[in-house]
């Protein structure tokens, strides 16, 4: 299992943050962002092999499952 931000958004954000940059801006003055978006990724496969049951309750809430 995984859950970590949302890499896609976190490159949006960086696209952002370089296209302020590129046309002036100093770094030092971007403001810091927190990640609003976050993933839950689950292996069965790697699950399975370790011998653990995930719930389908938390199978169902997963953004991505794989199998």
């Amino acid at each position: 299992m995984g859950y970590a931000p949302s890499l896609p958004d976190e490159f949006r954000h960086a696209a952002g943050h370089i296209d302020k940059i590129l046309k002036g801006a100093k770094p030092a003055d971007l403001p810091v962002e927190q990640p609003t978006r976050f993933q839950l990724v689950i292996n069965l496969k790697s699950a399975k092999a370790l011998g653990l049951e995930i719930p389908a309750t938390v199978l169902a809430v997963a953004d991505e499952v794989i199998e």
